[in-house]
């Protein structure tokens, strides 16, 4: 009888722990949520910054993207042009890559 106690216990020891640390993750993530809409704004800011630029372009299918899309290292990503030159324009870029085409006959 013990014995099945003692298996009962150690089976049910991982969901009971892992219970606990989800219940305090969660109080942790409702501290940090105004900290969350900080950054969400950041990002929007962001955005809007671009988007003066003219940088900024759309394209169907994929979303905003800034950076010359035609270059093979761009990030398509609305906040990174490319892991090269992630800041400065694509004009004049010395790691610009255009994609190549194949034109099929």
């Amino acid at each position: 009888m013990l014995v099945i106690l003692l298996i009962f216990v150690v089976g049910l020891a991982p969901a009971c722990i892992s219970a606990c640390l989800s219940l305090r993750e969660e109080r942790a993530a409702k501290g940090c949520e105004s900290q969350r809409s900080y950054s969400s704004n950041l990002r929007g800011g962001m955005l809007r910054l671009m988007e003066t630029e003219g940088d900024l372009h759309y394209v169907d299918g994929l979303g905003y993207m800034i950076g010359d899309i035609t270059c093979d290292l761009n990030a398509r990503s609305p906040y990174l042009r490319c892991a090269i030159n992630p800041l400065g324009p694509c004009d004049g870029c010395s790691a610009y890559a255009p994609r190549v085409f194949d034109r099929q006959v």
